[in-house]
């Protein structure tokens, strides 16, 4: 599956974000539009700049739609998108036409294409059950690597999660209040783990930003949980928020290390599951970090405008330049239509 992780690849990632980020042409910001007055923004925020007809001046003030979900005529669907070469490099600097998307089969127009570092509400999700021990002292400087990419802006909640899940910390833009409450984490207990990923789903309602993204950090499978994981995975689905998951496993045929359940949760968010050791983790947080920050906006409106409030599944592929090598992508697979 596009995007899952690979424990062995992941060792050899360098921190710095000029070996992570393989770019053909730096791209901060740009957006082409054909005419749309007002959208209805399903997975994050976009600034629009229409594209200036021959001879004209491009306009000055970027049309910007506004934060809140709102009731127009025209439904603009944002899809979130990250990029990777053969050896898991991010891929900056495409164009709008290397790149179709389909729902439900059918070829959607992309009529709206960016990448932007937009703020961000995140939620940490940490595993302090008994097994985590001296991990919980990697797993907060994998936290902090991640927040050094933060923008100014971002906000960010914590969840620990042992026999049951609690929100530790709720939203603040202090990030570094949530570096020194992972200090004072303890480890004991079970693993609750799917209980620990609908209590951030619900704390993330509360969030101030469109785009929105949950790191969590685990050493194991569930073993406590209320919930079951096909309950999660469908409060997950209905969610649009990214979920980057790093399972730091024992390894060795443990009963508790279950890579499949972090890959279900993720995978279909566009998010990632990487699984990693004590000695990559700090690496590939650093990593995450900026992959959340060169993320591909494809907008469109979709051909069924059917308000039925039904599950849409949506395909991006990836079509790169001439004498690129085949590229790899992670998008959200799907949103529920409005209903009204």
């Amino acid at each position: 599956m596009p995007g899952c992780g690979n424990g062995a690849a992941m060792a050899k990632l360098d921190t710095a974000s000029a070996r992570f980020v393989y770019s053909l042409n730096w791209m901060r910001f740009r957006y082409c539009i054909a005419p749309l007055v007002a959208a209805i923004c399903l997975f994050g925020q976009a600034t629009i700049t229409p594209r200036a007809k021959p001879g004209q001046p491009q306009q000055e003030e970027p049309v910007v739609l506004p934060k809140a979900n709102i009731r127009v005529d025209a439904n603009l669907v944002l899809v979130p998108v990250t990029v990777l070469d053969p050896l898991a490099r991010m891929v900056t600097g495409l164009e709008a036409e290397n790149f179709q998307v389909f729902e439900g089969g059918i070829r959607q127009k992309v009529i709206s294409f960016g990448s932007e570092d937009s703020p961000l509400s995140i939620g940490i999700v940490l595993d302090t059950s008994g097994s985590m021990g001296a991990k919980l002292e990697i797993s907060r400087q994998g936290v902090a690597e991640f927040f050094r990419s933060a923008n100014p802006e971002d906000e960010a909640f914590l969840v620990e999660f042992s026999d049951r899940p609690e929100l530790v910390l709720p939203f603040t833009h202090n990030l570094g209040q949530i570096q020194d409450r992972i200090l004072t984490a303890r480890s004991k207990g079970n693993t609750a783990l799917l209980d620990g990923v609908t209590l951030a789903i619900a704390a993330m309602k509360k969030a101030s930003h469109p785009r929105k993204a949950l790191l969590l950090l685990s050493d194991g499978g569930d073993n406590h949980s209320r919930y079951t994981a096909t309950e999660v995975k469908n409060r997950v689905k209905e969610s649009d928020v990214q979920i980057y998951a790093m399972g730091i496993y024992s390894g060795g045929g443990d009963i508790n290390d279950d890579p499949g359940l972090l890959t279900r949760l993720s995978e279909s968010t566009g998010g990632r599951h990487f699984e990693v050791s004590l000695q990559d983790l700090v690496d590939v947080a650093a990593k995450i970090g900026i992959e959340l920050r060169n993320t591909y906006l494809l907008g469109y409106s979709p051909t069924n405008a059917a308000r039925d409030g039904k599950y849409r599944s949506i395909v991006v592929k990836v079509n790169p330049p001439r004498g690129m090598p085949k590229l790899s992508a992670s998008w959200r697979r799907g949103y529920f239509a409005p209903t009204q």
